[in-house]
C-alpha cells in the first residue's frame, strides 16, 4: 500500500474518476462514523460506524469497507477551532491520515467539520430520535454532513 496524498477538494475534483464513490469519515476518539456518495457524487447516505480499538484493526476495517463499496477518494473532517485556526484534534486527525496511508492508498481530502455533529445533533432532535437512538446514529450522520459538504462543492465547481 502506498501513502495517501492529501488534495483540496478543487483538486480532487480534477482526479476523480466518473462514478467514482466517496467515502465519509467523522474521526472521533471512540468511533469512525462513515458516510458514502452515490455513484454521481450528489448525495451522501450515512453508512455505518466503527468502533475504535487498536489503529491497525480500525484502518483494517475501513479497508474493508473502501474495497466493499469500490471507493476513489476520502473526505475527512477536520475539526477546525471557531476562529479556523487548527488545535490538538485537528493535529491528531491529520496524523490518523497519514497513519491510514500505509493502510490505504487514496486520494484524501479534509473538509472543515466545524458543527457537522451539531447540525446531526439537531436533524436526530426534530426527528425525535430517543437518546439511546441519536448515540447510534450521530458519527454516521456527522460523517453524512461532512461528505455533503464536500460533494456540495464538487457539484459547484461544475
Amino acid at each position: 500500500m502506498g501513502k495517501n496524498s492529501v488534495f483540496a477538494i478543487e483538486a480532487l475534483a480534477q482526479m476523480l474518476k466518473p462514478g467514482g464513490r466517496l467515502l465519509g469519515l467523522d474521526v472521533g476518539s471512540k468511533t469512525i462514523g462513515l458516510a458514502l456518495s452515490d455513484m454521481t457524487r450528489a448525495v451522501a447516505t450515512p453508512l455505518t460506524t466503527i468502533k475504535r480499538t487498536k489503529f491497525t484493526k480500525d484502518a483494517a476495517e475501513l479497508s474493508e469497507v473502501i474495497e466493499s463499496h469500490d471507493i476513489s477518494a476520502l473526505v475527512i473532517g477536520l475539526p477546525l477551532n471557531m476562529d479556523g485556526s487548527e488545535g490538538p484534534r485537528a493535529q491528531s486527525i491529520r496524523a490518523f491520515a497519514r497513519n491510514l496511508g500505509s493502510h490505504v492508498s487514496l486520494p484524501v481530502a479534509f473538509w472543515d467539520e466545524r458543527l457537522s455533529t451539531a447540525a446531526a445533533e439537531r436533524t436526530l432532535l426534530e426527528a425525535d430520535a430517543s437518546r439511546k437512538r441519536r448515540g447510534e446514529v450521530i458519527d454516521k450522520m456527522a460523517a453524512a454532513i461532512i461528505l455533503q459538504g464536500a460533494l456540495d462543492r464538487l457539484r459547484s465547481l461544475g
